[in-house]
């Protein structure tokens, strides 16, 4: 009678030990939203990711349109647009890692004052694991 006492206590210790999930802290997410600064024709987007386990390093790839914008604010023609990315590898150190990625954009003929450039449609992803996060706004 007291072996049986003390098996059933031991096996659902057991069994409940088998069934539940085992913690991962492995899920990837940015803190926060990245900033995104413009200076000239360069736009720098820097930002943090946590949730990265025990990986070495990550991937972070950013893309945008650039525009050459008149001094009225009016947009650009065709030949004064363009898609512009960088992309940069980062070290995980605890799980985390902080990115800093910069784009340039180039027009012929140059976008040279009084003309300026202007970023929009930014988009911030993390190659290896699949996520992103836009930025609104222009920059």
């Amino acid at each position: 009678m007291r072996r049986v006492l003390l098996l059933i206590p031991m096996a659902l210790i057991g069994i409940i030990a088998f069934l539940a999930p085992s913690a991962s802290a492995v899920s990837p997410h940015f803190v926060g939203t990245p900033t995104a600064t413009r200076s000239g024709d360069s736009l720098t987007v820097s930002g943090k990711e946590a949730g990265l386990g025990n990986q070495q390093s990550v991937d972070i790839l950013v893309t945008a349109t650039a525009a050459c914008i008149n001094p009225g604010g009016h947009g650009p023609n065709a030949a004064n647009k363009q898609s512009v990315a960088g992309e940069g590898q980062f070290p995980v150190q605890n799980g985390k890692a902080n990115f800093s990625v910069t784009l340039t954009a180039t027009f012929q003929p140059s976008c040279s004052p009084p003309m300026t450039v202007q970023f929009s449609n930014v988009v911030v992803t993390d190659i290896g694991n699949g996520i992103s996060v836009s930025l609104r706004g222009t920059f």
